[in-house]
């Protein structure tokens, strides 16, 4: 009996069916690692394709699901707001002149830096008005003016000479994703040509540090202060500040003026200046925790600022790392339904999955960005692929399983088949000698018989055990030459006694005498006395059985024809299958198992032969052993 576990690996078989599964062993780790080597691929390459928008949702949700430390605020948000505008005769047009008075409150609080987003690149119809906006502006410590880029970006749309003097100029670009527009990181350069404008938050920290900028290809520093970038722009991720945590204080430009005490509030921070009313606003932008509220782009200036201000940079893992994280996992799948049986398998393959989402937001905790999409693609798949492969193998072994017990059991039937004729003979002889009072020269007759017939019986063992040898890759063909009539007229004188009691003359056609095969001699002997037995079998009495052999374009050709029964072509194709019987040989009367053709098939296909046959019914057969010339 062979047992199984439940990964189709083989517990305890009888050792040829042992073998006979470790000689395919190294065929199936192959086509397996090679399977799973092509699902990683279709993973990296899918994820790369289509994860970017399920790499969006994970980073958002983990955006939402962690909590930091809360931290003070550095900066102050003064908002030009509804109420603001509302109260201003022209509203955003006329913006100006409240705009100037704010800025002088501001001035005298001593802020560390202004960052003013309000694009002042035209005059107004007063010129007095610009003049107090210029002198406001002027006396603003450490000020930062916005600047954008027009005409398709090919210049940049700067405050007027009056406005800007003694300011640092920063542009105000979010970075919305393409894909759902929501805002997860802003590019901290912008270039049109030659000149480049670092952004507005990443200006006003640099005047709040008192320090300058300071370049590399991964990131920029600042005082000391390093700054994680990537990509063209060099985009920086914001570290927004929960919904639900204290967020950055606000202060209304209307109530400032109404209320000059709230200045106070500036004292020591960086001040964000810009348009927060809805309804004037251009810059309507999405966050990781907006969930559909809207946000500005002076809020998103000052959220980064607390980035840099913070230290709380999310910083990108490799790529050379997601794809060894993504790589293990698969290897690990590959490994659980390789050695785990049956449900541990699966539980393994659970645990890689959930150890595909867990682990980026285990990263996130720890201020690293690891995409979930390549990881989780290289999860499912490998572990779809090795519990498909390992499904199919467990099939396959079942087949093979039932295939040896049947082969086996074969094997059984012709032991018995073929050893009941020397053994009923031996103890027929065996009873003779017990029972009865013989003489010396009879009981030496049946002596030599037992003798004849158990070194007859040993033959057949080996030989059988030769065959299942050889069928099962165990041993190789002895490689020895052997006179092909020599061996042709030992088969025949063998079989002449059988041919003799149903008066059927064995006829032998001449053999050239320098005619050799190479090979086993005992496996073709038995071959071919095979087809001769088989012959005078199923050939009826008075008849003739020719045995012939010739060379023919490279090939020895051994043909065994008779006068028998014969075959149609449906029953040729069947003949050497083991235990087929044509349905005249059952009737015919004589015992047989329909196993010797079968053997002497693979005796012939282990010399690298072949076996032709044309038949027809109640006419004869003829079975030629083609075998090639060894030179």
């Amino acid at each position: 009996m062979v047992l199984w576990d439940g990964q189709g690996k083989l517990k305890h078989a009888p050792p040829t069916i042992l073998k006979f599964v470790a000689r395919l062993n190294w065929k199936s780790t192959a086509s397996y690692v090679a399977l799973l080597a092509a699902a990683f691929v279709v993973a990296v390459v899918g994820s790369w394709m289509f994860g970017a928008q399920l790499d969006n949702y994970a980073y958002d949700y983990m955006f939402r699901l962690y909590q930091p430390q809360p931290w003070q605020p550095q900066s102050v948000l003064l908002a030009i707001d509804e109420r603001t505008l509302s109260s201003v005769p022209g509203g955003i047009h006329a913006i100006r002149q409240p705009l100037a008075a704010a800025l002088r409150l501001v001035a005298q609080a001593s802020p560390k830096a202004v960052a003013v987003d309000v694009i002042l690149a035209e005059r107004s119809q007063d010129p007095a008005v610009d003049a107090a906006l210029a002198q406001a502006l002027q006396a603003t410590p450490n000020l930062v003016l916005s600047c954008e880029l027009i005409d398709e970006g090919r210049q940049w749309e700067e405050p007027l000479e009056d406005f800007r003097r003694g300011a640092a100029l920063g542009h105000v670009y979010a970075d919305p994703d393409q894909n759902d527009s929501v805002t997860r990181a802003i590019p901290l350069e912008k270039r049109s040509g030659h000149v480049r404008r670092w952004a507005l938050s990443l200006e006003a920290f640099r005047l709040s540090r008192g320090a300058t900028i300071i370049e590399s290809p991964s990131d920029l520093q600042v005082g000391n202060t390093v700054i994680p970038v990537r990509g063209d722009g060099r985009s920086m991720r914001v570290r927004f500040i929960p919904f639900d945590m204290k967020p950055i204080p606000r202060v209304s430009l209307k109530a400032l003026l109404d209320d000059p005490t709230l200045a106070a509030k500036f004292t020591g921070k960086v001040v964000f200046i810009g348009v927060t009313a809805i309804t004037e606003v251009r810059d309507r932008l999405l966050t990781p925790y907006a969930l559909g509220r809207q946000t500005t782009g002076i809020e998103i200036n000052a959220q980064a600022f607390e980035t840099m201000v913070q230290g709380l940079f999310l910083t990108d893992v490799s790529d050379f790392w997601v794809l060894l994280f993504s790589f293990g996992l698969v290897v690990a799948a590959g490994l659980a339904f390789r050695y785990l049986p049956g449900w541990q398998a699966y539980a393994g393959s659970v645990l890689i999955l959930a150890a595909a989402g867990v682990t980026p937001y285990v990263f996130f905790t720890h201020q690293r960005v690891l995409p979930l999409s390549t990881p989780a693609f290289a999860a499912l798949l490998g572990t779809m692929t090795a519990a498909a492969y390992y499904h199919l193998v467990v099939r396959r072994n079942l087949g093979i399983e039932q295939a040896a017990r049947a082969r086996y059991q074969q094997a059984m039937h012709f032991v018995t088949h073929e050893m009941r004729t020397p053994l009923s003979a031996i103890q027929g002889s065996s009873e003779l000698i017990s029972r009865y009072a013989l003489t010396e020269e009879k009981r030496k007759q049946i002596a030599l018989l037992i003798n004849s017939e158990s070194k007859r019986l040993a033959r057949m063992v080996e030989i059988f055990l030769n065959v299942e040898r050889l069928s099962a890759g165990q041993m190789e063909l002895k490689r020895e030459a052997i006179p092909l009539k020599e061996m042709v007229d030992v088969c025949a004188e063998r079989v002449k006694p059988l041919g003799e009691r149903k008066h059927i003359a064995i006829t032998l056609e001449p053999i050239p005498e320098e005619l050799q095969l190479t090979g086993d001699r005992e496996l073709m002997e038995y071959a071919c006395y095979n087809l001769l037995t088989n012959a005078v079998k199923y050939s009826p009495q008075r008849t003739e059985v020719r045995v012939s052999g010739w060379r023919d374009d490279g090939h020895i050709r051994i043909a065994v024809k008779d006068q028998g029964i014969g075959m149609d072509q449906k029953e040729v194709k069947q003949v050497f299958q083991k235990f087929y019987r044509t349905r005249k040989a059952e009737e015919s009367g004589e015992a047989g198992t329909g196993i010797g053709l079968s053997i002497v098939q693979q005796i012939v296909e282990q010399h690298g032969g072949r076996i032709e046959v044309t038949s027809e019914p109640g006419v004869g057969s003829c079975f030629t052993v083609v075998v090639p010339v060894q030179h």
